[in-house]
């Protein structure tokens, strides 16, 4: 018999590429198994509707590399939206333009954040391991140094313990002047897939913007741009899915609305509604030891619209490294078990589109691909998530075998 992915039900097997200036080209991306890719409009400025004629050539462009376009990753949201404040029906109309063209070039699933200021932070890019390969690591007594001894935050001291706030001085005062502002860059300058140039004075502008928005006010501002845009995704057939916090704890003194449980709960429930769900990143909700990912899973299934499959490696002093997909603080197996099932329920009530895209998320940085380092996206290097996939596609097809003895 041949076991392909028709035969066992298997989620569809995604790759994240950021256009074409990524580095990783999609004839690469092909020869990892990959049937689709997650990718965005980067070139489009925050805030502005996307042409249909972009959508489209992007799409003809995957389609002649043997590739779907199975999610957008992302439709970015302003930090207007966020913050409550400016031309907010200008800006959900643009949202909302580009989802009816997204949905006229059948591309159903729409993946965006909600995180102020910051997208996910990490605080070494390169960090390594005792293999050799290299990985992203988020480490608060570094992060510390930058909320302190950069920035200089107001207040910054108070979010760590003494020990943390000394070890942060002695670290930055380790570094010379190239050292930080090559630190300070992998920082602020990380957004997905576009260099914006900010500044840490950029960075304290903004921070000032949510002065007053603590974490009751960003869920209202969150629902306020739910109810201005899940009719229309639900008219036109787009699934939006928000993606955890990275990491799921404020930083910078910002609110996180999209970290536990309970979180994800409250943005359901603030507009009821299939086209209102979520991207399930194992990586970043297991940055948390309270967060059970298998049973959050089977909780949220039938909201969850995309997957994103990592693992994160927690460490008693609070810091965290990004593990082998296989290995770190995440129980794969359940979590991909959890999957199977919701795709099997699906797939039973006669859904059309009963097959989650998911990707491998954040790979190492190995073998060939340690020589290129320096122009790599970083946590996205193609060799380490195509060691990833294959782990993740051997751990679905056994799990999918067992079922049969």
């Amino acid at each position: 018999m041949n076991f392909t992915a028709p035969d066992l039900f298997l989620p569809e097997e995604g790759f994240r590429w950021y256009g074409p200036g990524d580095p990783v080209p999609l004839a690469h991306i092909r020869q990892t198994g990959a049937a689709s890719v997650f990718t965005s409009l980067h070139q489009i400025p925050y805030g502005e509707a996307w042409p249909r004629e972009a959508i489209r050539e992007r799409k003809e462009a995957l389609a002649a590399a043997g590739l779907r376009w199975s999610a957008v990753e992302s439709v970015p949201v302003h930090e207007e939206i966020k913050t409550g404040r400016g031309d907010l029906p200008r800006l959900f109309r643009n949202y909302a333009e580009s989802l009816r063209h997204l949905a006229a070039e059948e591309i159903g699933v729409v993946i965006y954040n909600f995180m102020p200021v910051l997208d996910w932070v990490r605080s070494d890019m390169r960090y390594v391991l005792p293999d050799g390969s290299e990985c992203l690591r988020f480490d608060p007594v570094r992060f510390a140094a930058f909320e302190i001894e950069a920035l200089r935050r107001p207040g910054a001291e108070a979010d760590y313990t003494p020990a943390q706030v000394e070890q942060a001085a002695a670290w930055w005062r380790s570094l010379n002047e190239a050292e930080r502002e090559t630190y300070v860059a992998s920082i602020i300058d990380v957004f997905p897939g576009c260099k914006l140039g900010l500044t840490l004075d950029d960075i304290r502008a903004m921070l000032a913007k949510y002065q007053d928005i603590d974490r009751d006010a960003l869920r209202k501002n969150h629902a306020r741009f739910l109810e201005a845009v899940v009719p229309v995704a639900e008219e036109v057939g787009i699934r939006l899915a928000v993606h955890p916090d990275d990491p799921p704890y404020p930083i910078l003194g910002l609110p996180r609305i999209v970290s536990t449980a309970d979180d994800v709960a409250a943005f359901l429930r603030a507009v009821e509604s299939p086209a209102n769900g979520l991207c399930f990143c194992t990586g970043s909700f297991s940055a948390r030891p309270d967060n059970d990912l298998p049973a959050m899973f089977a909780r949220f299934a039938d909201r969850v619209h995309a997957v994103h499959l990592r693992s994160t490696q927690r460490l008693p002093d609070g810091s965290f490294f990004e593990a082998d997909h296989l290995a770190g603080s995440v129980d794969m197996p359940a979590v991909v078990r959890a999957l199977l099932d919701e795709q099997d329920r699906r797939r039973a009530a006669g859904r059309a589109d009963w097959r989650l895209p998911f990707r491998p998320d954040h790979g190492h940085t190995m073998m060939d691909d340690l020589a290129k380092a320096e122009t790599l996206i970083p946590g996205y290097a193609c060799i380490g998530r195509m060691r990833g996939l294959a782990e993740l596609r051997g751990l679905m097809l056994g799990l999918r075998h067992a079922e049969r003895l």
